[in-house]
């Protein structure tokens, strides 16, 4: 008896830990996760933490601090100031596709399109998926790639997909 009570007292508590963690937004995920501060900061500074709270769904390809560090500093310093805030929303939101695409859609897609398919950016623009080397990556509008280096960490208005190199609008 000691032993079902256990084991009912662990899966309860197992629940109300996932429903509590699928309550947080993905802005909320971010905020909590000290590898994304860059990305963070960077949301602020474009005023776009409000959106990214808002119903989504959304499917933020979210880049890492290392991913930010590979930006020269003068130009990521650059895209911070105030009077840049426009096209840090641009680069931002280029990281951003509406709807909650799953990994599993993804692959899907990438099965179905023999291995690359064009998604639409909350910026109007497209990045391409590719399958290559085993690995799912993006392809940003320059020609750079990004790996996707983690997959479906859900917030309740969205997924994020993590990637190791910012990807850039035209």
């Amino acid at each position: 008896m000691k032993k079902l009570v256990f084991v009912l007292t662990t899966l309860v508590a197992l629940a109300f830990s996932q429903m509590a963690t699928a309550q947080k937004t993905i802005v909320d995920v971010a905020v909590s996760n000290e590898n994304f501060s860059t990305l963070v900061t960077a949301l602020k500074a474009a005023d776009l933490v409000s959106a990214l709270q808002g119903d989504g769904p959304f499917t933020v390809f979210a880049p890492t601090n290392d991913a930010f560090a590979k930006i020269d500093k003068a130009t990521l310093g650059n895209l911070l100031n105030p009077e840049n805030k426009a096209t840090l929303a641009k680069v931002l939101t280029y990281h951003v596709v509406p709807g909650k695409l799953m990994a599993s859609d993804v692959v899907a897609a990438l099965k179905k399109g023999k291995g690359m398919v064009e998604v639409k950016t909350l910026a109007g623009e497209t990045l391409t998926v590719k399958q290559k080397d085993g690995k799912i990556w993006l392809k940003d509008q320059a020609g750079n790639y990004s790996e996707i280096t983690a997959t479906d960490v859900e917030g309740s208005n969205g997924v994020i997909h993590v990637i190791d190199t910012v990807v850039m609008p035209k």
